[in-house]
């Protein structure tokens, strides 16, 4: 098992890697160390293994967890609720109305994962267990939660990437767990200099209008950080913001390019791809980077869901 300190981002507010698809500085799980110990994101179930040692090493124990949070129900943000949950004997799950069927019944969502990622399924997301309803809490637009005595969350429906997407709003920080709504934030290129920030346009869900409509509510409550669920803070609101809305644009033109053409999302892929290497590349970033593992693996599903947008429009 790699080992990895969790990242600590201030006095309360901690990051653990999960090591998601076997990568570091993929997916990872906040730790907010409140009285009411929350956690936000569980990533899929082989994270857990790293979830437990993470809280470990902050001196933090299972059986203090009181509420985990998961800003959708995707498989890499929320597949190991049910695995992690089982060793969390205090803890409720809190998700988007939209989600709690899916937490309490996955075979739909598994269906939805193993269309995509095919024989790679298993060992990226299994076991996928499923979540009691007694142990879930529904929270939507405008609900609240408090998890200490100066702390209470708030949560904002924020659809675009998926229906079933919350973000949840943190006043002592004044910062938002956007999960993926606005987008991922590459880490390895952090230490080059370089900040990108891309859309997560996913299937089934992907929505260019609800997402910019995200961005835009997003922009305008003024964050000094957005805790990304891929991966890491970024203080940097306002351009980080301003990239997901200019890629998004970009993408989507690219996805109407390639319908008109008549081509399939594998063509879109190798387009969306060359837009970003050709930026990348006026920042000094070579096209072998360590990046481009996940960039590539992110186009490669991103163009599933423009592709998938597109053609609903056409029914």
């Amino acid at each position: 098992m790699k080992d990895k300190d969790p990242i600590q981002l201030d006095d309360r507010i901690y990051l653990i890697d999960g090591f998601d698809m076997d990568l570091p500085n993929r997916t990872g799980t906040y730790v907010i160390n409140e009285k009411a110990l929350t956690l936000l994101e569980t990533g899929p179930s082989p994270s857990i293994k790293y979830v437990k040692k993470g809280l470990e090493k902050l001196g933090l124990e299972l059986e203090q967890v009181k509420y985990i949070i998961v800003t959708h129900i995707h498989l890499d943000h929320a597949g190991g609720a049910g695995l992690l949950l089982r060793e969390c004997p205090n803890a409720t799950i809190v998700v988007h109305p939209r989600g709690k069927r899916h937490l309490m019944e996955p075979r739909k969502l598994a269906a939805g994962a193993r269309a995509i990622y095919g024989d790679s399924f298993a060992e990226f997301f299994d076991p996928i267990v499923p979540v009691p309803e007694e142990r879930i809490v529904v929270k939507t637009e405008g609900d609240t939660l408090q998890i200490g005595a100066d702390c209470t969350l708030k949560f904002y429906d924020t659809p675009g990437h998926a229906k079933h997407h919350f973000s949840i709003y943190d006043p002592i920080s004044n910062g938002m767990f956007t999960g993926d709504t606005v987008g991922v934030q590459y880490q390895q290129l952090l230490t080059e200099g370089v900040e990108l920030y891309l859309p997560s346009t996913s299937p089934n869900h992907f929505d260019p209008n609800a997402m910019q409509q995200s961005i835009n509510r997003i922009k305008e409550m003024k964050l000094d950080r957005i805790y990304y669920g891929h991966f890491g803070m970024s203080q940097n609101t306002e351009v980080a913001l301003k990239q997901a809305s200019d890629w998004l644009g970009i993408f989507v033109e690219e996805g109407e390019r390639v319908i008109s053409n008549k081509r399939g999302y594998d063509v879109l892929a190798q387009r969306m791809l060359g837009r970003v290497k050709e930026h990348l590349r006026k920042e000094g970033i070579p096209d072998d980077h360590e990046a481009y593992i996940i960039i590539n693996l992110d186009m490669q599903v991103s163009a599933l869901g423009i592709i998938d947008y597109f053609q609903k429009l056409k029914q």
